[in-house]
């Protein structure tokens, strides 16, 4: 975290409310609370309470999500341990950690094909590449702006993407358009990007996917339920992949705020590994099917 999206986020907590807001949501977990409930457990109009949530969301210490006709907001668990972590070691006068650079990871690596692009590229993997990253690189595509390069792929790819999820997805407003679903072979060509970061989606996955895209990849297995699974009416399908897309979006949202820049490999491997808390704790049993 640096000088200036520090002082965003403490001059967003300078204010009372907010701060009680604050409060609130990381109380309640990454399941977060309706904008009503937050406004009735604070005691305030549900205007003032939008008002205040929209400033903490703009200074990235709060996440909303559409679920049907409700606003849900969630406290950026993430971003308030950096924002810790930043006074913490501002006061301690403690040096940064060298920044992770995949390049000095393996200096035996050629220089060239081994340096560092202008951004990272990312690579979600799932059995079928046809939901779960397929969404996933939706959404870093989106909120990984400029920095990240967003790619899915499968070890045993579906012939398209499930209707449902691209339905959910367009709703959302993402482009769906050049999504489809694709063998992780494509990634595995000479003339293949080279990946910084391959994270599998599914439990399913064989452990010889690890070695599979070189020692500059940093892997990483975030295990999410398969929607392919799943039994129910098609109102209860579109539930389940509205709060799998939720919490795909909390961990890939935290995932883009960590502070590279500051991070050596093992430690930005820990917060990458720690991304893998259940976002699906508090679900309704239906939706686990």
């Amino acid at each position: 975290m640096d000088l200036i999206e520090a002082s965003q986020m403490f001059d967003a907590l300078g204010q009372h409310t907010r701060l009680a807001l604050l409060r609130l949501l990381v109380t309640a977990g990454r399941a977060g609370l309706p904008a009503g409930e937050i406004a009735t457990r604070l005691g305030m109009p549900a205007s003032t309470a939008s008002f205040h949530l929209a400033a903490l969301e703009r200074s990235r210490l709060v996440h909303s999500v559409r679920q049907s006709r409700q606003m849900i907001y969630s406290a950026c668990i993430e971003a308030v341990d950096q924002m810790v972590e930043f006074l913490t070691d501002t006061c301690s006068g403690k040096p940064p950690e060298p920044s992770y650079d995949p390049s000095a990871s393996h200096p035996d690596a050629d220089a060239d094909s081994n340096r560092m692009s202008a951004a990272f590229n990312v690579l979600f993997l799932c059995t079928k590449n046809s939901a779960r990253s397929v969404m996933a690189e939706a959404i870093l595509a989106r909120t990984g702006s400029e920095r990240f390069n967003a790619y899915s792929a499968g070890n045993e790819p579906a012939d398209q993407p499930m209707g449902a999820v691209l339905q959910v997805l367009d709703k959302l407003g993402h482009q769906v358009d050049g999504l489809r679903s694709k063998s992780w072979d494509h990634f595995l060509r000479p003339e293949a990007p080279r990946m910084d970061f391959v994270i599998g989606l599914c439990d399913t996955l064989t452990e010889d996917f690890r070695g599979k895209f070189g020692s500059r990849a940093m892997v990483a297995l975030w295990p999410l339920p398969d929607p392919a699974q799943f039994s129910g009416t098609d109102v209860q399908m579109a539930q389940f992949i509205h709060q799998l897309y939720a919490g795909l979006y909390h961990r890939i949202e935290a995932f883009v705020g960590l502070p590279f820049a500051s991070l050596g490999r093992d430690a930005l491997r820990v917060r990458i590994d720690a991304l893998t808390e259940d976002p699906f704790a508090q679900m309704t049993p239906v939706l686990r099917h």
